[in-house]
């Protein structure tokens, strides 16, 4: 022991907010401690006191350290590499799409970076993948100035003040968080990962006054960005669960609702009891959670596959979202998509419907 390096916590610190080896108490061996580059990326700060001692002033990270030995064999040789852990959700491969693709059925590294602008998204993606499935074999250098990139806008012509947050957490199963920002109180759409580097982001844009959680799968650290900003929380009384019993607004009913005259909130059951999609009806968007996304070759799906209370609710519920003025679709999971007009919408949403009642249809 008088051999090895300690690391010990500074004063302020929570012993319960450290995920700690086995059999420690409050003090971690080198060979135990995160990379300090990559506790920035999950959202720390680190402070060294000396060569042999360094305090961390937050939650450190099981999956730091990573090792080329857990890399899969798919990844093209270089800086970046995908581990085993990916859980195929996507993310990473719309967010960075000259560096990320899938191959059997999980993500690899089919590109190194090689502009800034690759590298940039590249990170953004390492940063925003819910179980930390990307790294680099060295700390990456610039990982801070990348934090500060997020939230991402959308699209700042035809989609201003929208921003993809990054920070996809795993207790949402990697959901895709939203943030607003409008003069009638900004609104967070479903739950990112808590992170203090984002929470400071959102300072600069306002703060969050809402945060609207479209079901019972994605609320993951809506508890911690509630009590970071005492924001009024929204969910329908059917998704409730003992986590979410205390959220300031239960919906009721089959609505609609709304929070003003811009926003909308529309009852589209079927991927859950009570799940509930918002309508940013200024900019034509629909934030749909997990009742709909696109295919990566365009058009429309409804994550049939991970379908948890009834298919027959959920094509119902897509029925009424013809007659609604959006061209906008920005899921949960899946790819966003954007359309010529509604027109174009409805056309794509006809054929969704058509096509699963066709596939509820008895098979001769």
């Amino acid at each position: 022991m008088a051999m090895m390096e300690l690391y010990t916590l500074s004063a302020g610190v929570k012993h319960s907010d450290v995920q700690w080896p086995a059999a420690s108490s409050g003090i971690l061996l080198r060979s135990q401690l995160v990379n300090l580059e990559y506790a920035c990326r999950v959202g720390l700060k680190c402070n060294y006191k000396s060569r042999r001692s360094l305090a961390v002033c937050a939650a450190a990270s099981s999956t730091a350290c990573p090792s080329l030995k857990f890399a899969r064999p798919e990844n093209v040789p270089g800086e970046f590499f995908v581990d085993h852990n990916c859980i195929d959700c996507d993310a990473c491969r719309w967010m960075s799409p000259k560096t990320f693709n899938r191959v059997g059925e999980q993500s690899a590294v089919y590109h190194q970076p090689i502009t800034e602008e690759e590298r940039r998204a590249a990170l953004q993606a390492l940063l925003s993948c819910p179980v930390s499935a990307i790294h680099t074999q060295e700390s990456p250098a610039d990982i801070l100035q990348v934090q500060a990139t997020f939230p991402l806008p959308i699209n700042e012509e035809s989609l201003p003040g929208v921003y993809h947050c990054g920070y996809h957490s795993k207790k949402a199963f990697g959901a895709v968080p939203y943030f607003i920002r409008r003069s009638g109180g900004n609104i967070l759409i479903d739950s990112p990962r808590y992170t203090e580097q984002l929470a400071r982001q959102l300072d600069k844009l306002g703060g969050v006054q809402y945060m609207f959680l479209s079901h019972r799968d994605d609320v993951a650290d809506h508890a911690r960005w509630h009590k970071r900003y005492h924001c009024t929380r929204i969910l329908h009384t059917i998704e409730l669960q003992p986590t979410t019993a205390d959220v300031e607004i239960k919906l009721e009913g089959t609505g609609p609702w709304d929070l003003g005259p811009e926003i909308d909130l529309i009852f589209t059951p079927g991927h859950t009891e009570g799940c509930v999609s918002l309508l940013y009806k200024p900019f034509k968007a629909l934030f749909a959670g997990d009742h709909l996304a696109a295919h990566r070759e365009g058009g429309l799906h409804n994550l049939r596959d991970y379908n948890w209370y009834s298919v027959r609710m959920q094509i119902d519920s897509t029925r009424l979202l013809l007659p609604l003025d959006f061209v906008w679709v920005l899921p949960g999971h899946g790819r966003r998509i954007k359309f010529t007009d509604v027109d174009a919408k409805n056309t794509a949403l006809q054929k969704l419907i058509d096509e699963e009642e066709e596939a509820l249809q008895p098979q001769h």
